[in-house]
């Protein structure tokens, strides 16, 4: 079995690291640099960047934020905000990304997960899909039927009547080689992650499910894993100082699920991806 990966991610807006409550009230929470080195030094396996105002801004991902990141960072660094094309994908490569992030743009061109497929390998594709529960429906033979949920893109602020565990489906057949699923409802709330999003999406594809939105302890991270995620995102459980990645690591452990040691850590980064 792979040993469970622990990820800290940066929601960064105009250079500096952001955290919120379901994508809105976003609060300064530091240096995208200062931090992604703190959280190497304490051991996190991967680190994921996210530049949450370039798909509303109808930009790019900022590349001057991304190589400073990798400048202090050797573990894996995936990279998303902003990427419409392969040109975009290449860029965030060839400034450092190990593997890209797409979300609105494979919303509206599916195709595009193919292209990024073809040229870097499925395994340098991640699709981030924002989940929010629909409301409770009651079937045809009444009972209420099982939970689902709609997707939403650009950071957010557009919900779409789409099928979500669908959608991760339809992507990862696509090429998406991992999904980054994030639970709106969630998000910054602290209650943990949406277990029962997870398990569905964990279940329907066949690549690595990283649960993300709402975690706030070791439990939470545990729950996510029990739940099928092969990774566990957090971000203001670390920006905060709640805890560290390595005091999270010592709990889990103790919970007896794997994780890996500090020297262990980013052993696995190697770099497969080409711009």
């Amino acid at each position: 079995m792979l040993i469970p990966r622990i990820i800290p991610c940066l929601d960064v807006r105009d250079g500096r690291v952001v955290k919120g409550v379901r994508f809105q009230n976003l609060r300064d929470a530091g240096d995208p640099v200062q931090l992604a080195a703190e959280y190497e030094r304490q051991g996190a396996d991967e680190l994921v960047m996210l530049d949450v105002s370039a798909t509303p801004d109808g930009r790019r991902t900022a590349l001057e934020t991304v190589a400073a990141i990798r400048s202090v960072l050797s573990i894996p660094l995936t990279v998303g905000g902003g990427v419409r094309s392969t040109h975009d994908a290449a860029a965030l490569l060839e400034a450092g990304a190990d593997k890209v992030g797409v979300n609105t743009a494979a919303v509206k061109e599916p195709a595009l997960l193919s292209e990024l497929a073809r040229r870097f390998g499925s395994q340098c594709v991640v699709l981030a899909i924002d989940a929010i529960r629909r409301a409770p429906t009651e079937g045809s033979q009444g009972g209420v039927l099982p939970p689902a949920w709609d997707v939403v893109v650009r950071s957010g602020t557009d919900r779409r009547a789409m099928d979500a565990v669908e959608w991760g489906i339809r992507a990862t057949q696509l090429g998406a080689g991992e999904v980054l699923l994030t639970s709106v409802d969630r998000d910054g709330v602290g209650v943990g992650y949406d277990l029962e999003l997870v398990a569905a999406m964990s279940s329907a594809v066949e690549v690595p499910v990283i649960a993300s939105g709402g975690a706030s302890t070791a439990e939470h991270l545990a729950q996510g894993l029990a739940h099928g995620a092969e990774a566990v995102l957090a971000a203001s459980i670390f920006h905060d100082g709640v805890t560290t990645v390595s005091r999270v690591k010592e709990q889990l452990r103790s919970m007896g699920i794997r994780a890996r040691s500090h020297e262990q850590a980013g052993e696995h980064a190697g770099r497969s991806c080409k711009p």
